[in-house]
């Protein structure tokens, strides 16, 4: 069976940056366009690391807090 590739957060910013014109969108869109791709980019670890091993420590959602939510936090 084959599968669509899903765009990842990363494809799908790129995609937004280059169907706009950046330079003239207002912080309130451009801040707004920023958090959604790092909502996917959550999405997508979450359901990457839910998917792998069953033998782990963490469950999903403390993984990503513990390992991605601090840096993010830190950049904005």
């Amino acid at each position: 069976m084959k599968t669509e590739k899903q765009q990842t957060a990363v494809e799908w910013l790129l995609e937004e940056l280059l169907n706009r014109d950046w330079y003239h969108l207002s912080e309130s869109i451009k801040n707004e366009i920023i958090h959604q791709a790092k909502e996917m980019e959550k999405e997508q670890i979450l359901k990457a690391y839910d998917a792998g091993d069953a033998d782990r420590v963490y469950q999903p959602q403390q993984y990503y807090n513990e390992t991605f939510n601090k840096s993010i936090k830190n950049k904005g």
